[in-house]
């Protein structure tokens, strides 16, 4: 989410050649992005997080037990945690640990066996003030900001950056633990609101309130959020495929009249998205909506929302094509999330086109059902004027780093809808759609693994299709040319053998299909007027007459 403003800035100044700009990765970096020995022994299987906030001093000071499960005997681990948050002690069976300090990473020496296939813990107590957010939810951190009214008003967003930048984890994409107990204690007065469903509030004799959530699903640790304000609660019910699921919302208080109208919009989502994903994945945990200072984000369970109630994108249509003012954007994309992102997450983010590709088209998706196909092809081809093929949109491996932070919205989404065109088979591709989250149900994946998916339930081999879409820059260019009533043609790409089929005009009024390949082909055409040759708007490509 925090990419869509920064790539409608850099659309306009990026220069051609940025792609070929190489960037030189640090041992932080690695640090961060890699699964190192002092990672891949342990598997995280329940957080327990507890933290005081002062929002005055906009300071953090709290203790997270970390249980985990042995896969492979070692006795050194890494722990996440960025500066300037210090980490105070950390404990194993009450006898405190020895740890050394590189960078955002604290490697901890274990004293006691850690024998294969037990389930140990371990306590980090920790404090400082973390970094702040100044243009949330886009550079990550914590928002200390106030309301209208003057009052604190705050929140966690830190995609990409990392949970580590306000609380002690193994701060890596393939690490959810299998549930989480979140008590977070702040100024009486306030109400803290985070993941899965409230389990008690307790007003402290010090003038302080703890709010205690517990979150039964595995989540992962960028969506683990904290949102405090003077929040007022209104709720409803769904009635789902997966039986009736708690809708709750969370507001300023001033704002509720005003809430309480606006998002109606969730139930017809919750019914189109769940036609077209399969189950909504978090029935244990509820969906909620949290009004936040910053522009929203895709916390599951939890999602933030800071569209300020008005249609569209900040009231603007990203498409140009009216259809994106017709629904809160911010509400879908962030709501659509909560099966790509959430339920079906990237071990690395280098893959993260799986989550902003497909969440994207969940926006074309719910157009369709709200206005209709044409409403959804006008959307998802106005939506191309914001792709700007400047970098691959698989980032490298490893490091911690995306591809193109806007392309893996626009481009991936169309890449998709070209996808769904060569499929041609509407009921087929929801069954995919479906399936990708059926198959990998509160899993993390690789981008081969939903290739391959996708290749195996579409019945075609598509690998060179993502291949030149994901991993290069250049659109596939159909060159063309009609002679005596006989077409010839062939695809240009940066792929080997690149075979998309494609929908064209071979006869007045109506589309059939080509099988090009990177070899030219010829076939009969029986078009009144051989200047109509076209091809389908719905594929992402470009056509070039000779």
């Amino acid at each position: 989410m925090r990419s869509v403003l920064l790539v409608l800035i850099s659309i306009c100044f990026l220069q051609p050649d940025i792609h070929a700009q190489q960037h030189k990765f640090s041992h932080a970096d690695t640090l961060r992005g890699t699964l190192s020995p002092e990672r891949s022994w342990w598997d995280v299987t329940y957080y327990n997080l507890d933290v005081k906030l002062d929002p005055r001093e906009k300071s953090i000071r709290g203790q997270n037990t970390i249980s985990y499960r042995v896969l492979e005997p070692a006795q050194r681990l890494q722990i996440d945690l960025q500066e300037p948050l210090i980490i105070d002690k950390v404990s194993q069976n009450g006898e405190s640990l020895s740890f050394t300090k590189d960078g955002n990473a604290w490697f901890v020496d274990l004293k006691a066996t850690q024998p294969k296939g037990k389930v140990l813990s371990l306590v980090v107590d920790y404090h400082g003030k973390p970094k702040e957010a100044i243009r949330a939810p886009w550079d990550g951190g914590v928002v200390w900001g106030k309301d209208s009214l003057g009052r604190p008003w705050i929140a966690t967003a830190c995609q990409g950056l990392g949970a580590s930048i306000w609380w002690p984890n193994k701060d890596h994409q393939t690490e959810e633990p299998d549930s989480m107990r979140i008590t977070v204690t702040v100024p009486k007065g306030l109400t803290n609101v985070s993941n899965g469903r409230l389990r008690s509030k307790t007003d402290n004799k010090n003038g302080t309130s703890t709010f205690t959530w517990f979150v039964g699903n595995p989540i992962n640790n960028y969506d683990v959020a904290l949102n405090i304000g003077n929040y007022k609660h209104f709720s409803d019910t769904y009635n789902g495929e997966d039986g009736k699921l708690n809708l709750d919302y969370w507001v300023l208080d001033y704002n509720l009249a005003k809430a309480t109208s606006h998002f109606q919009v969730v139930k017809p989502m919750m019914k189109c998205f769940e036609h077209w994903f399969g189950p909504y994945p978090f029935y244990k945990d509820s969906y909620k909506l949290i009004e936040t200072p910053h522009l929203g984000m895709e916390h599951q369970s939890a999602v933030a929302y800071g569209n300020q109630y008005k249609m569209g994108y900040r009231g603007s249509d990203l498409s140009g094509t009216g259809w994106g003012l017709k629904w809160d954007f911010i509400i879908i994309h962030e709501s659509g999330h909560e099966w790509f992102g959430n339920n079906i997450t990237t071990k690395d983010i280098a893959d993260m086109w799986v989550h902003e590709s497909f969440t994207n088209y969940s926006e074309t998706i719910f157009t369709e059902c709200q206005y209709g196909k044409d409403a959804a092809n006008a959307y998802v081809q106005g939506i191309r004027s914001k792709i700007a093929n400047d970098i691959p949109i698989i980032g490298p491996y490893g490091v911690n780093t995306e591809g193109s932070g806007g392309d893996m919205y626009y481009k991936g989404s169309n890449m998709l809808h070209t996808i769904r065109q060569v499929i041609n088979n509407d009921e087929t591709f929801r069954k995919i759609l479906r399936g990708l989250n059926k198959t990998f149900y509160h899993k993390t994946v690789t981008t081969a693994e939903v290739e391959n998916y996708i290749s195996k339930n579409g019945g075609r081999d598509l690998s060179k299709v993502f291949d030149q879409y994901l991993r290069h820059t250049k659109v596939p260019v159909l060159e063309y040319s009609i002679n005596n009533n006989e077409l010839k043609y062939r695809w240009v790409a940066d792929v080997q053998g690149f075979d998309l089929p494609l929908k064209v005009t071979l006869a007045d009024g109506k589309y059939s299909f080509i099988y090009p390949t990177t070899e030219w082909q010829t076939t009969a055409i029986q078009l009144t007027d051989p200047k109509k040759f076209a091809a389908d708007k719905n594929f992402y490509i470009i056509t070039k007459a000779l």
